[in-house]
């Protein structure tokens, strides 16, 4: 709910807040940090925060670095582990060019542009992240060692188990903070496991998933764990993913997805949408799964999506529409990942489905085989590595228009120095299967 400046001025007073962080993301998905003061927090309400736009990645050269971080106040939250004399609250914030107008590579102001689009199309839309993590042990030294903490499976409850005390805490934490956790449980493989947030408009969904990040990874560091949202940290097991839940409403709050008189009850909007979205997948992938690391979880045997196809409750599908109807119709895709930038993520897959929408882009026919185990040549494959996904994105005017120029050329240029640098490494395996043959 948005606050005034007085009732954040009081909250902060009363509460004996002593720091203020003033968060934005750059385009990789990484938060930064202006730390100030709380007795400067009206003095930055006022004014926002001055930064060097150069040294954010993919922001700013050096000749047009002065940046100004102007907080939203909608965002104002203290962060519950802290107290004492470093309690903090923080502020997400927009960023704003030297002449004054909103910075073009901001990725929040993506976010906002298409969410515009679709209020003047007469929709809101709504998503609900699964947010999956690894618990990984730490070596004297505070090292992250490549090894689970645990050994259970999914949904199991282990004995006095140290993370089932982070997930809990975790969850706790969110919920002060008004973050409406669902559900938390062990995921499949060991060491892994899921947090759940109630669905909520999309630009509060990403600014909660900033913190969401950051909360987790306090909470195991006291426990002497560190969690890791890395696409896939561990070879032979799943990885971590996001499946993200979807839906417009209608302006007056009625699910526009949902329609009783059809067959599935899904409206044409609905259908519309999920066309859009299978239309645009391949050159949005690399937004949403945006790393090197992405891809090696995006491969068969898994149970991570590797075919463009939809479904009902097919959990084989890219798209899928779970069950539920009326307000809970939704639709869910799964192959974003948490390593990502949600701003973008989210941006990227709104825009495909509004283009359905405005085209009038009928999906397939749904596809009800085990994609896991069958293979279907007439369905689109996703692509194999982020090369490969940077090459339909560098070609989609679509995915231009939605990043803006700014950060579609920013973003594919330090994609593509990773996936260069990454392609020319030599891999154990090489060194293992090979040296000895060639």
């Amino acid at each position: 709910m948005q606050k005034t400046k007085e009732e954040i001025l009081s909250i902060s007073n009363k509460e004996g807040i002593k720091f203020i962080e003033m968060q934005f993301m750059d385009i990789l998905g990484h938060v930064k940090t202006v730390s100030i003061p709380a007795r400067l927090l009206e003095k930055a309400i006022n004014e926002g925060v001055l930064f060097d736009g150069s040294s954010i990645v993919g922001y700013a050269t050096i000749n047009e670095s002065d940046m100004r971080a102007v907080p939203d106040l909608s965002t104002f939250q203290i962060f519950p582990w802290t107290e004492n004399s470093i309690k903090t609250a923080r502020l997400i914030c927009d960023i704003y060019d030297s002449s004054g107008n909103r910075f073009e590579g901001d990725p929040r102001y993506v976010l906002q542009k298409s969410l515009k689009k679709a209020k003047d199309m007469g929709f809101r839309f709504n998503t609900g992240p699964e947010f999956e993590f690894f618990l990984f042990r730490l070596d004297n030294s505070g090292i992250v060692l490549p090894e689970p903490d645990d050994k259970g499976g999914y949904f199991d409850l282990l004995p006095d188990d140290r993370a089932e005390h982070v997930r809990k805490e975790s969850a706790l934490i969110l919920d002060m903070m008004d973050f409406n956790v669902e559900a938390t449980h062990h995921e499949v493989s060991p060491g892994q496991h899921e947090v759940d947030l109630k669905y909520t408009d999309a630009m509060r969904s990403a600014n909660r998933i900033m913190t969401l990040k950051y909360a987790i990874k306090t909470v195991a560091m006291k426990h002497g764990l560190f969690a890791s949202f890395m696409p896939k940290p561990i070879y032979g097991i799943n990885g971590n993913g996001m499946h993200i839940h979807m839906s417009l409403e209608n302006l007056d709050g009625q699910n526009a997805f949902y329609d009783a008189n059809t067959k599935d009850m899904l409206s044409d909007t609905a259908k519309y949408f999920i066309g859009g979205l299978i239309d645009h997948s391949l050159e949005t992938c690399g937004v949403i799964a945006s790393w090197v690391n992405s891809y090696k979880r995006l491969v068969p045997g898994y149970e991570a999506p590797v075919y463009v196809s939809w479904d009902h409750l097919n959990r084989s599908a890219l798209f899928r529409v779970p069950a539920g109807r009326e307000k809970n119709t939704r639709v869910e895709v799964r192959n974003p990942d948490p390593a990502g930038n949600p701003y973008l993520q989210f941006a990227v897959l709104l825009e495909s489905g509004l283009d359905g929408i405005k085209n009038k882009t009928f999906p397939p026919e749904p596809s009800h085989i085990n994609l896991f185990e069958e293979k279907n040549d007439s369905i689109k494959v996703l692509p194999e590595n982020l090369g490969h996904a940077l090459s339909y994105m560098e070609n989609s005017d679509f995915i231009k228009e939605a990043l803006g120029e700014h950060l579609f050329n920013n973003f594919l240029y330090i994609k593509k120095k990773e996936w260069e640098d990454y392609r020319s490494q030599i891999t154990e395996w090489e060194l293992k299967n090979l040296l000895p043959l060639l």
